[in-house]
């Protein structure tokens, strides 16, 4: 089955597009866009895709914002605030992308606030000191980047075309969080034990970012094939364990893996066993805050209920 876009098709646009030839035009490299014909599985794959990271972005602020109020100087406050506006930003750019696909914001907000649509598990960690926003720039961004600079490529036009944006800004985002993790690593010898622990905390969750192993991945292959992924998971978790421990060592730093060794024959640094018993059960909602994540966006929603409903009078309004 064939679906099309909320909007019509532009004249020549055709609808009955076979398998071999929307994938021929994925072979040639060709960007698909909202009109064109896309196969109804293309169509929710992308939906899935696009919708989990805008919702990630979204409740990517909440632990965050916990330390908005207690961060260590006026300038770390205000470099903090800006890259929440950031992730809201990010969120905004990707539902948008969504929409183009056919289903509105309002039914991927319904999804998310009900518990019906998933975000990354990594948001589901709490924050427990100042570090461990250093951690999340450091560490989250920079998986993040790595998921994310393939997707500047991504088939689908109105994705690859956000992430571009998008991606510059994670790029902010990291640094600013190793600058935190350098300031306390080189600070007193408490800022950089409170350094160590963020990192000792965040590792393992940062290295399930990637998703499951090749051959336990349940969507990868497909979303190779259409070029919606670029990259396989295993390959970006490696991409990022090297750089990883590069940075980790010029911050005097140890990684919390014991059977963390070199791979001289390869030139990679090679991780041990990841236990993906607790990637499953946070994703599917037992995690340290998912409960609280969730709470706190329903909350938002209710009381944000006002400024919604006098745009839409606005709206109304103005059009009238």
């Amino acid at each position: 089955m064939y679906t099309q876009a909320l909007n019509e098709p532009e004249s020549g646009a055709r609808a009955d597009l076979g398998d071999q030839e929307f994938q021929a035009r994925i072979d040639a490299e060709a960007r698909i866009e909202p009109r064109d014909a896309m196969p109804a599985a293309y169509r929710a794959t992308l939906l899935r895709q696009i919708s989990q990271h805008a919702h990630s972005e979204i409740i990517g602020m909440y632990p965050e914002g916990n330390w908005l109020t207690r961060a260590p100087s006026l300038k770390r406050k205000a470099i903090l605030l800006a890259k929440i506006q950031d992730e809201a930003g990010h969120g905004l750019y990707l539902y948008a992308a969504a929409e183009t696909l056919g289903k509105s914001r309002e039914e991927m907000f319904d999804a998310l606030l009900a518990g019906r649509a998933k975000y990354s598990s990594i948001f589901n960690y709490p924050t427990l000191t100042w570090a461990d926003i250093g951690a999340i720039g450091w560490l989250v961004d920079g998986a993040a980047i790595m998921n994310q600079i393939p997707l500047c490529r991504c088939s689908y036009g109105p994705y690859a075309r956000a992430m571009i944006r998008i991606c510059k800004e994670e790029s902010f985002h990291q640094r600013q969080g190793y600058d935190i993790m350098l300031t306390l690593a080189r600070g007193t010898p408490e800022q950089k034990a409170m350094a160590q622990d963020a990192l000792d905390r965040w590792y393992w969750p940062c290295l399930m970012m990637f998703g499951p192993s090749d051959q336990d991945s349940t969507h990868s292959d497909q979303s190779t094939k259409w070029k919606i992924k670029r990259i396989s998971n295993d390959a970006l978790r490696q991409k990022f364990l090297d750089a990883v421990v590069v940075q980790a060592q010029y911050l005097g730093l140890s990684l919390p893996d014991p059977e963390l060794r070199f791979d001289a024959e390869s030139g990679h640094w090679r991780h041990g066993p990841i236990d993906w018993a607790e990637f499953r059960r946070v994703l599917a909602g037992d995690g340290p805050c998912n409960r609280e994540r969730l709470a706190a966006r329903q909350r938002a929603h209710e009381e944000g209920a006002w400024v919604r409903e006098a745009a839409a009078a606005h709206e109304a309004r103005r059009a009238a």
